[in-house]
């Protein structure tokens, strides 16, 4: 009842404002043929219908079984929303400014009208035009961040020097990806393709930093025999993030929640990924030790603390250690202040929020009002922290701006 209650209301709202800005519309196809204003009128309102729609199957469906399909729908509803949000901002400007126009008449002018107009154009007729473009802006950005941003990987290299790094791992490559989930996936072609780029960078360490999955670890079946097939001679090391718990289901029982963790860890060792539960790892060479941390997911806000950093960190013996932890804002709350011998810190979470601005060195992304920490490389003293944009995308089924990385880190000694 709540549900139905619910649809309703935004089926009144919604179509309160298809009409509100329908008004636009109709001055601008205002010298069109009538055929040319029912088609258009056609198009408009179809678009309304199938939000509708869109609406009742998304509540219809097994999310379990459509995921895929839950999410485009979703997708789509919302694109039609703030387009039609962004050009009602448009028109509700015109409305202020033909109020005025009303005011300045009947106080000075008894009434009479005389528009204003630019360049010929009625002020009307502008801001109409002004408010479709404006609405279609978004829509257009992101139908074009989900059929060319989704799979864009982009090979993103830096060199990190570190004082303590022992000669024998000297310029050692490190392949970082970090937020693969599996469970939004639509185009297993281009996912391998993806690790193809990987491997031709023929890194010598490969780490994971969590985020394999959404909710559950099935989703990762259809993906394994491409995972698998990373490369790395020194190793490969994963951890879990915050969505590979099951955090964000409802479970039948506790017992079956924990099943499914269960299995997902066995999918990290069926891919042949040492996965790190809070303990560490040695890679060994010519009697030289680095230090493979990997600590479960610990986040601010309200993110989920299975993390125990000291226990990670117990009796490990290095000259160099790398942590992996999936949440950035790990590193300020204990890494950092509790552990200054952490020399590189490995971390994913924020997606970028899968939209954003990169141009050069100058960056944005909405990303940055929530973490300190939301992409790249950050140094404080001697200690790094490489936060990697995300391999996979969720909710929205794109990338815009932000699109997904594979990190390929060289360590250099000082």
């Amino acid at each position: 009842m709540q549900r139905l209650s619910f649809f309703i209301v935004f089926l009144i709202i919604y179509s309160l404002l298809d009409y509100y800005v329908f008004q636009a519309v109709k001055v601008v196809v205002s010298n069109f043929s009538n055929t040319g204003k029912i088609v258009v009128s056609i198009v408009y309102w179809s678009l309304t219908v199938f939000s509708f729609l869109a609406l009742v199957v998304f509540g219809s469906v097994d999310p379990t079984k459509y995921h895929n399909l839950r999410t485009f729908l979703a997708t789509a509803v919302f694109m039609n929303i703030l387009g039609k949000l962004t050009a009602g901002l448009f028109v509700f400007a015109d409305d202020i400014v033909r109020l005025g126009k009303y005011a300045y008449q009947g106080l000075f002018q008894n009434g009479v009208s005389n528009p204003t107009t630019d360049n010929g154009i009625s002020r009307s007729e502008f801001l109409s035009k002004s408010a479709l473009i404006a609405g279609a802006i978004p829509i257009a950005a992101m139908s074009y961040g989900i059929l060319s941003g989704a799979y864009d990987y982009r090979v993103r290299r830096r060199t990190i020097t570190l004082q303590n790094l022992p000669k024998a791992f000297d310029g050692i490559r490190i392949a970082q990806l970090s937020d693969i989930h599996s469970g939004s996936f639509y185009n297993k072609t281009a996912v391998k393709g993806g690790i193809d780029l990987l491997n031709a960078e023929k890194p010598d360490l490969f780490l994971f930093t969590g985020d394999l999955v959404n909710n559950e670890s099935k989703e990762v079946k259809d993906y394994l025999s491409i995972f698998s097939k990373v490369e790395a001679s020194a190793g490969k090391f994963s951890i879990l993030g915050n969505h590979d718990y099951g955090d964000y289901k409802a479970w039948g029982s506790q017992q079956a929640k924990k099943k499914n963790l269960e299995q997902l860890v066995q999918s990290h060792k069926d891919m042949g990924w040492d996965i790190l539960l809070n303990e560490h790892r040695y890679v060994e060479v010519d009697g030289e030790r680095l230090a493979i941390m990997g600590v479960e997911n610990w986040g601010a806000r309200g993110f989920a603390k299975y993390g125990n950093l000291d226990e990670t960190a117990k009796n490990v013996e290095a000259d160099t250690k790398v942590l992996l932890s999936h949440d950035p804002s790990h590193w300020d709350a204990q890494i950092r202040p509790n552990h200054s011998d952490i020399d590189l810190t490995l971390s994913g979470h924020t997606h970028g929020f899968q939209f954003g601005v990169e141009i050069g060195n100058f960056r944005w992304s909405p990303s940055q009002y929530l973490y300190k920490q939301w992409a790249d490389l950050y140094t404080e003293g001697n200690q790094h922290l490489y936060v990697n944009r995300g391999f996979g995308f969720l909710g929205y089924p794109g990338r815009v701006g932000i699109l997904p990385e594979i990190t390929i880190l060289e360590l250099k000694r000082v």
